[in-house]
């Protein structure tokens, strides 16, 4: 498929976006004109362009070899490409930040075969974004439920146990389940920008505990003549992504033995899409000690990787949270999505926000015990959520004294 097929799927209207918002900056919900309700066209997501799925499958992160088989869906209209879904035939569960091992092994000791399985995500990605993808001009509806339909087909034809769609929109959760998709939802921690005109705009609004905290860690972090710059576009050379990697494979070593992208991923977005990255990169002594890679859409910045050779007191925070936030109300954007997990966010502004999966499972036993434990889960998350928020950094009456 032509890359230029599968980006009007993709990111439909994008050249509109950029029209209306001039260029990365002033994103609206919907990523069109007129869309409030954020209903018809996802905003520009770069996750799922052509750029970045191609790096990451052309550079050797996401292959067969690695146990993720490329198996996009496509639909079409008289030969003409209307619809694609960006899939893979794993052969295990590693980058994909939806955990299902426990499945994995209870059906397995009761004589199942799990793998292989059906994914349907940008992988090593915890983003949400959208999975079934639409070009402009066709019954949308229509579209996104022959999808829907040829997901459950393309289970069967690969002799897989199930599908996984994860990180989905919550309108394509719902449309899923109509398919006998099992329902499944986790958190994560965002940044919402209201309208602050700078990060001090943006620390009026904390209380005055946590607003003194970060001051401190701020100041803390800079403390030993570390120097912070952001990079983008042309801005990126090799040489920067020379650091980066380092940075990358000395942190990704450590907490997960084997970091997932190859160097040559770098190279080719900083070649197809480095207006779209963002690296925030700490120097000190004349040399990059720590960076960070961030995706810049049409309303949200969304944070990736970390990593480090020096290690000084809340530079992490600085250099993944603080200076997100600053990015973002610079540019303009509405949200920060800083990754999986992490509740020491909440601290920082970042507060809960539900993510959505949908799962099909093709053996009826297995489906019903999972059913019965994402009920329980859903519950779970929920209240967990409720409980998260309460504890948000943010001041709780007009009263309080900024």
């Amino acid at each position: 498929m032509s890359p230029e097929d599968w980006d009007a799927c993709a990111n439909p209207g994008k050249a509109l976006i950029e029209k209306a918002c001039n260029g990365h900056g002033k994103g609206s919900s919907s990523g069109l004109p007129g869309d409030s309700a954020g209903l018809l066209k996802p905003a520009y997501n770069p996750f799922v362009s052509h750029a970045f799925l191609s790096a990451v499958e052309k550079s050797g992160s996401a292959t067969i070899r690695t146990g993720w088989g490329p198996r996009h869906l496509v639909a079409k209209i008289d030969g003409r490409v209307a619809g694609v879904v960006p899939c893979y035939l794993k052969s295990h569960s590693q980058g994909e930040y939806v955990f299902d091992r426990g499945w994995a092994d209870a059906y397995e000791r009761a004589g199942g075969r799990y793998y292989p399985k059906l994914q349907v995500s940008v992988p090593f990605t915890p983003a949400t974004g959208p999975r079934l993808l639409v070009r402009d001009g066709v019954d949308r509806e229509r579209i996104m439920e022959a999808l829907a339909s040829g997901l459950v087909a393309l289970c069967g034809v690969s002799k897989a146990s199930s599908v996984h769609v994860t990180f989905a929109r919550e309108a394509e959760w719902k449309l899923l389940a109509g398919h006998g998709f099992l329902q499944r939802t986790d958190q994560q921690f965002h940044w919402h920008n209201e309208g602050f005109a700078s990060f001090d705009d943006f620390l009026a609004t904390l209380n005055s505990r946590h607003r003194k905290s970060i001051k401190r860690e701020r100041r803390d972090a800079l403390a030993s003549g570390i120097t912070i710059h952001w990079l983008t576009g042309k801005d990126i050379t090799e040489e920067a992504w020379d650091a980066f990697f380092e940075f990358y494979m000395e942190t990704g070593s450590r907490k997960w033995g084997r970091p997932y992208l190859t160097r040559e991923f770098f190279s080719l977005i900083g070649e197809t899409m480095s207006e779209d990255v963002l690296l925030v990169m700490a120097r000190r002594n004349g040399r990059w000690i720590a960076g960070a890679i961030n995706f810049i859409g049409s309303d949200t910045l969304f944070g990736r990787n970390w990593g480090a050779v020096e290690h000084h007191p809340f530079l992490h925070f600085e250099v993944c949270y603080y200076q997100a936030i600053d990015f973002a109300i610079t540019r303009g954007l509405t949200h920060v999505e800083a990754g999986a997990q992490g509740e020491h966010k909440i601290a920082r502004g970042y507060l809960p926000k539900t993510t959505h999966s949908a799962h099909f499972i093709a053996d009826p036993g297995l489906r019903r015990a999972i059913d019965d434990y994402l009920k329980r889960e859903r519950a779970y998350v929920a209240e967990a959520g409720r409980e998260l928020a309460e504890l948000g950094p943010f001041r709780k009456g007009a009263d309080e004294a900024p």
